[in-house]
């Protein structure tokens, strides 16, 4: 209905102008540095939230993972975070449309049609065909080994000096293989852009990513546990299946 998308519009820019608040706009020396500490991080969470500033209760930040050392964890970590949180963008901003549209063309080559707007969106990813969503979950396994092996040698792992959240280009590939577009700036646009932009925008991801980490979550809790989020009542969908179990009624783990 028209009030539905009125609504889920008016909580995304919401959310959007939330997550920008907290970018500052002039930031100092780059605490998106590589081989950060501790004391890196918390200058860098004085810059995304001023309020907040660290809050780490589990230490994790002090922990030595698979005996690699603290800065390789705290890279771990990075990484993982950005990850998730871009992973969430895209999750929230996936809800939304889908919520809305859908492709107009045929989703198998047999001629049937992606799964109804009607549906709630987890209800659209359990009519998606076995093999269709194989193949997704192959993409992902790809994109994830390209970024573990640092694009073939093209940069040092994660964990070894690369900068958190830089995925490394596809030149390998490119010039071996086949053609195929960089997932950052493939046009080149950015390539001037000044270091203190590039921080204010990496901080706004962060923060952006973060609150897409709940907002995504919010969406699957009030559709699964109605009334378990206040201010999406009237916009939830019930939804009677298992948001955790990605191959429901096809296989689990389970």
């Amino acid at each position: 209905s028209n009030k539905l998308v009125t609504m889920k519009t008016a909580i995304v820019a919401s959310l959007v102008a939330s997550a920008a608040a907290f970018a500052p706009a002039q930031v100092g020396r780059s605490s998106t540095s590589i081989s950060e500490s501790k004391a890196d991080l918390e200058s860098l969470a004085a810059g995304l939230n001023p309020t907040i500033k660290y809050y780490d209760p589990l230490n994790l930040a002090e922990q030595d993972f698979w005996g690699k050392g603290n800065e390789a964890t705290i890279g771990w970590l990075r990484q993982s975070e950005i990850k998730h949180g871009r992973i969430a963008m895209f999750a929230f901003v996936g809800y939304i449309v889908q919520s809305n549209f859908v492709f107009p063309w045929p989703q198998t080559l047999a001629g049937a049609p992606h799964p109804s707007a009607d549906l709630v969106p987890e209800a659209q990813w359990d009519a998606v065909p076995l093999g269709a969503k194989w193949q997704i979950f192959a993409v992902i396994s790809m994109l994830e080994l390209w970024d573990e092996c640092g694009g073939g040698g093209a940069m040092p792992h994660y964990t070894k000096g690369r900068q958190p959240g830089k995925y490394p280009p596809f030149t390998l590939f490119r010039d071996n293989v086949h053609f195929v577009l960089d997932l950052y700036d493939p046009f080149g646009f950015n390539k001037n852009m000044s270091e203190e932009t590039k921080e204010r925008r990496l901080k706004a991801e962060l923060n952006n990513g973060r609150l897409a980490q709940l907002a995504i979550f919010g969406f699957l809790c009030a559709d699964k546990i109605p009334g378990s989020v206040p201010a999406l009542n009237g916009i939830a969908i019930p939804y009677e299946g298992d948001p955790m179990i990605p191959f429901e009624g096809q296989f689990s783990y389970f």
